[in-house]
């Protein structure tokens, strides 16, 4: 019986190598060069923004917010100011993967795109802001392309700004008040306020049940 016995044993310390491989083998976690988790971040939903880029739903908790404060500037021109919370820009050569929290700003006016931000301060030209009122949006985005989203909706918020007639040199004056939105409702409040949070673009006076918080 004693050859049974070593065929025993030499079948446990098979099983033995291969619960070790398996619990050695790679997982989907790894850590970029700067010890951050790339390890795959959120659920990619087949729904999409204007743009057609799909959304990449996170937690509420923890999730990344925007703000925006649109101010009048000289020459006709407007001052945009982000402020963002979980959420850090990436350099202009980051890698195209979504890393959690990381990411940059597409910026609209009327739903068109403006630019793409890797800080918090803008200048709007005034030729994109003729007469009228208008809708600044600040959305975010991971560096794979994919809007960041919390609960099916982009993570964005968006400020009204009124621009008045035509100044002596051709530009629209810009109003002496600009708005800005409450979180999760677009509205054309002229206080100043910047908000942060998801904005469910419906329009009208923030609801109750606003998502992130104003000030």
């Amino acid at each position: 019986m004693s050859w049974t016995r070593g065929l025993l044993a030499a079948l446990a310390v098979c099983v033995l190598l291969l619960a070790g491989s398996v619990g050695c083998g790679t997982s989907d976690a790894h850590e970029d060069r700067n010890g951050e988790s790339t390890s795959p971040v959120g659920k990619v939903l087949d729904d999409t923004d204007q743009e057609g880029r799909h959304l990449r739903e996170v937690e509420k908790k923890g999730a990344p917010e925007v703000g925006i404060e649109v101010q009048p500037d000289s020459g006709g021109t407007w001052d945009v100011r982000l402020s963002v919370h979980h959420f850090r820009f990436s350099a202009t050569d980051a890698e195209r993967r979504a890393v959690a929290g990381r990411g940059y700003v597409s910026l609209y006016v009327d739903d068109r795109p403006v630019t793409r931000l890797r800080s918090t301060a803008y200048r709007l030209p005034a030729r994109l802001v003729p007469r009228g009122t208008h809708h600044v949006t600040a959305r975010l985005y991971a560096d794979d392309g994919t809007a960041w989203a919390v609960k099916g909706r982009p993570v964005q918020s968006t400020a009204d700004i009124t621009a008045s007639q035509p100044s002596p040199s051709g530009t629209a004056r810009p109003s002496a008040m600009s708005g800005a939105s409450t979180g999760t409702t677009d509205t054309t409040d002229t206080t100043g306020m910047s908000a942060s949070g998801i904005d469910l673009r419906t329009r009208g006076r923030g609801s109750p049940d606003r998502v992130g918080k104003a000030s």
